[in-house]
């Protein structure tokens, strides 16, 4: 039960950024490293796999199909994180201090939660049972 609503909830969570991604691209060009090629067409497509790994989330009757897309999603969030941890350095390099640490440090230790999360929930990884 818990493992089916995580699934549903972060299959919403990464279908909206997705559609805010592709709607709103200009926040998240902001904080793209200056060595990614491309930058619109890499903020393009990161919505769409944000929006296609939702989907594939919830696919209840095609569990190969949700297993590529729990690793699709925790591949997409190790790819994504250099423009996280590039989002921390440039705000903590402002003279305000931008949102400063109590957003940016919750965040570099969610990254690999979010990953082990979609693994867990899309069955990719086993759920531990308590030794007999």
């Amino acid at each position: 039960m818990t493992r089916a609503v995580l699934r549903w909830l972060l299959a919403a969570f990464y279908f909206v950024a997705g559609v805010i991604h592709i709607a709103r691209p200009a926040p998240f060009l902001t904080i793209m490293p200056g060595w990614v090629p491309a930058p619109e067409a890499v903020v393009l497509w990161t919505g769409v796999a944000e929006t296609l790994g939702g989907i594939g989330l919830v696919q209840g009757a095609c569990l190969p199909l949700r297993r590529a897309a729990g690793w699709g999603l925790a591949l997409y969030a190790l790819c994504v994180w250099p423009a996280n941890v590039n989002h921390f350095a440039l705000d903590m390099a402002r003279p305000d201090g931008g949102l400063g640490l109590v957003y940016h440090v919750p965040r570099m230790i969610a990254q690999p939660v979010i990953i082990w999360l979609a693994l867990w929930v899309a069955g990719c990884l086993p759920l531990r049972r308590a030794a007999a």
